[in-house]
């Protein structure tokens, strides 16, 4: 079985070939274009898309020595993202799939990323915590099976990775600022500045940095009228350790309260050198297992598309017809 995935549901596009469960390619091509701006432009995140879609889907597959006649299916991100984006990835899959009378699989990116651990380690079982978090995405799901899981939580206002960049960005230290402060933050005192962590008591599975954004913003505030220096790699060190105290005790949380033995960690944000230390030592804690995918599976990847893709034709799922709709919005709580 050989699968060809397609994901371009932000600023990195990328294509990927699955045969019979094994990446034999992943390509990713992320855009160094949206730096200048501080903040993805999603006009111009389309358009370096369109250049870029053909010449990455061509080498996934050279890459896996194979051609599109070849492929017994193509799976592509529908959504959430950016919908001139999406819109790219799709039309581009839909044009393959009519072309080559190819079955073709709309994946939803967040669903990707919670089954990351299995495209890592296929000998996980089930059930498992999944935290996905990410530069949009902050959630925490209840994965039962190949094709079901729940929503437990996610957040109501900024993920951790956007409250990251938010901070490097009043700290000046450019964007994407999540791999900034991380370097910075091992430089620091991680007790220098007591930041809020939101909701971190309430018993729930959501999440909220909206709280912190605005307390490191009034701290740098009153060291500038107090004309005194920043201490950017406290700051730095202080925020990771406010953002990973909340994810880690949520995360743990879950587990325990569905007494699941398994824990695993996607998205962006899940390649924080500081959350993958902290998680790994309390999962130990609590005797649980944590599946941390290498950091080519944590960022946007059209590996973990073809591999949703191919657990679902392994369940006897069938494809979709060509005229999916792309949905933009995020996944939100239903529990």
């Amino acid at each position: 079985m050989i699968i060809l995935g397609i994901e371009t549901s932000c600023d990195d596009t990328s294509s990927a070939v699955l045969i019979d469960g094994v990446v034999r390619s992943n390509i990713i091509s992320s855009q160094t274009i949206h730096t200048t701006y501080g903040g993805i432009v999603p006009e111009l995140a389309s358009r370096e898309h369109i250049k870029g879609i053909g010449p990455i889907v061509r080498a996934a597959l050279r890459e896996a020595s194979t051609s599109i006649e070849d492929v017994d299916a193509i799976a592509v991100t529908y959504g959430p993202g950016l919908a001139g984006s999406l819109l790219v990835g799709t039309h581009f899959a839909k044009g393959l799939a009519l072309m080559y009378d190819k079955p073709l699989y709309p994946v939803h990116h967040i669903e990707a990323h919670l089954y990351s651990g299995y495209l890592e380690d296929s000998r996980l079982g089930y059930p498992s915590i999944s935290l996905v978090v990410s530069g949009g995405h902050t959630s925490i799901f209840h994965v039962t099976s190949p094709v079901d899981y729940t929503v437990l939580g996610s957040t109501c206002d900024d993920a951790a990775g956007e409250a990251f960049d938010k901070v490097a960005k009043m700290l000046g230290l450019g964007y994407p600022g999540g791999p900034e402060i991380d370097r910075r933050g091992c430089l620091g005192d991680s007790a220098a500045f007591d930041f809020p962590r939101g909701l971190m008591h309430d018993g729930t599975q959501t999440f909220s940095f909206s709280g912190l954004k605005t307390s490191v913003r009034r701290t740098l505030e009153l060291l500038k009228s107090q004309q005194r220096e920043i201490p950017i790699n406290d700051v730095c060190a202080s925020v990771q350790e406010a953002i990973v105290d909340v994810l880690v005790h949520k995360t743990l949380h879950a587990a325990r309260e569905y007494g699941v033995r398994i824990i695993s960690i996607s998205g962006g944000v899940s390649a924080n050198s500081r959350l993958r230390t902290v998680m790994q030592k309390k999962a130990q804690d609590h005797g649980m297992q944590l599946v941390t995918p290498q950091i080519g599976y944590c960022v946007d990847n059209a590996a973990m598309i073809a591999h949703v893709a191919s657990m679902r034709i392994a369940h006897g799922v069938h494809a979709s017809a060509p005229s999916f709709m792309i949905s933009p919005k995020a996944m939100r709580t239903t529990s």
